[in-house]
């Protein structure tokens, strides 16, 4: 039996808060699209005090931001990006060109060709997203991204030097510094400083994934990555400290981060409210992680690991760590998740800053359809064909009758041409 022992916001409240959200971003892009570059400083002036001469860094501005970080910070930052780039490039060299003859004289094939420009969110605010940046920005220039300008909000008035170093090292073209969907609108429709790109990829709050989803169709977007949603797996080989810490870990994203502990446990299950509240009571993010375990933390109590699977596969959550005695049990069996963190050894904080796996995941969930930003997504795979006279001529009389049967008139004359002219010695 599958029982819900602590519920989170209802689907009407969340519905409620998305429309509210659906008409801010509309009415901004409007204007944005209207009045260009003046609209994105009004903007900008606006929600982060923030109205620069120019929104580009120069290249020496971000020489001397760099310079003036500690070694340490860009050796961190060198070696995440280290690993990020070897799992990127061992992706990018699963993904072939092919050709191959079908029948004599046919051959088909397809190409993996990389998107030309893209635009890359890279969220600030309270937590400057300095991991973003080597998700996005390195992994579409491992993909072969011939320009990829990148954008990220100033922190407080002040230019995020560790993260626009991480930009510039993982290769961005352009760098600036602006925010929300000022910055989101600003790549996507373009302005009369800012060249539109043809992809928009990154994480941001429920306005900047609400600017994608409106602008996709004019540009490509890699996912709708809403607030950080994390699920624990947990059965009694567990415990309610890491169980509490994992999931505190990932509410501290936002007030609306959605985490669920999902266990076969009734000690942890027990337990757990107890060990959230005592580890609030120290944690310096208390004030957003209390919240979003408040208003959006979950807890689910199974009897078997099979109600575990079904449920986890009906959450389909964004992150998944899977405490229990055979992580590889959920591994092997498991269908909707943005990505998995097996045992109690690794942990979502890995995947978000370090270990090399991508941490821009699909939300909401987006996971029962798409998996998360990769190489492949900046990728465009498009198919050719090339025919010799001979299988012109045998290949159209089947396209010409196929063509008959959906009553395609001029279908059939493109086939029936080649039959003409390929046909042997009666073709003209």
């Amino acid at each position: 039996m599958i029982r819900v022992l602590k519920q989170g916001a209802t689907e009407a409240e969340k519905k409620e808060a998305d429309r509210q959200v659906r008409r801010t971003v509309e009415s901004i892009l409007d204007d944005i699209s209207e009045r260009g570059d003046a609209a994105v400083r009004e903007l900008s002036a606006k929600f982060d005090k923030w109205e620069p001469e120019s929104f580009r860094l120069r290249p020496d501005e971000v020489a001397s931001l760099m310079n003036g970080l500690p070694a340490q910070v860009i050796a961190d930052i060198e070696f995440a990006q280290a690993q990020i780039r070897r799992f990127a490039e061992a992706q990018r060299a699963a993904l072939v060109d092919i050709e191959v003859e079908t029948l004599p004289g046919i051959r088909l094939g397809h190409k993996n060709i990389p998107v030309n420009s893209v635009g890359c969110y890279v969220p600030g605010g309270r937590y400057p997203m300095v991991a973003s940046a080597h998700m996005s920005v390195l992994t579409a220039k491992v993909a072969g991204v011939r320009r990829v300008a990148a954008c990220t909000p100033p922190l407080n008035g002040v230019p995020p030097a560790a993260t626009v170093a991480a930009m510039s090292l993982g290769g961005a073209d352009e760098i600036y510094l602006l925010g929300g969907i000022q910055a989101v609108a600003a790549m996507g429709l373009g302005t009369q400083t800012i060249a539109p790109v043809d992809m928009l990829v990154g994480p941001g709050n429920a306005f900047v994934a609400e600017a994608k989803r409106q602008l996709f169709g004019r540009v490509g977007i890699d996912l709708l990555a809403g607030p950080t949603e994390t699920l624990i797996i947990a059965d009694d080989t567990a415990d309610a400290e890491m169980c509490a810490t994992d999931l505190l870990g990932q509410a501290e994203h936002g007030p609306t981060s959605p985490a669920i502990l999902l266990t076969t446990s009734k000690k942890i299950a027990r337990e757990i409210e107890a060990e959230i509240e005592r580890q609030l009571a120290v944690l310096p993010t208390a004030d957003i992680a209390g919240v979003a375990w408040r208003d959006h933390g979950q807890v689910i109590l199974c009897d078997t690991d099979e109600e575990l699977l079904s449920e986890a596969d009906r959450i389909a959550s964004e992150h998944v760590q899977v405490l229990t005695r055979d992580p590889r049990w959920f591994l092997e069996r498991m269908t909707n998740y943005g990505a998995l963190f097996l045992g109690k050894e690794t942990n979502v904080a890995y995947g978000d800053k370090v270990i090399g796996t991508n941490h821009t995941l699909p939300t909401k969930r987006a996971a029962r359809y798409t998996g998360g930003l990769w190489v492949g997504k900046f990728l465009k795979t498009c198919t050719y064909q090339q025919v010799s006279p001979e299988a012109s001529a045998m290949i159209g009389e089947y396209c010409s009758r196929l063509c008959a049967i959906e009553n395609f008139a001029g279908h059939k004359e493109q086939a029936d041409l080649r039959v003409r002219r390929y046909g042997g010695k009666n073709a003209v």
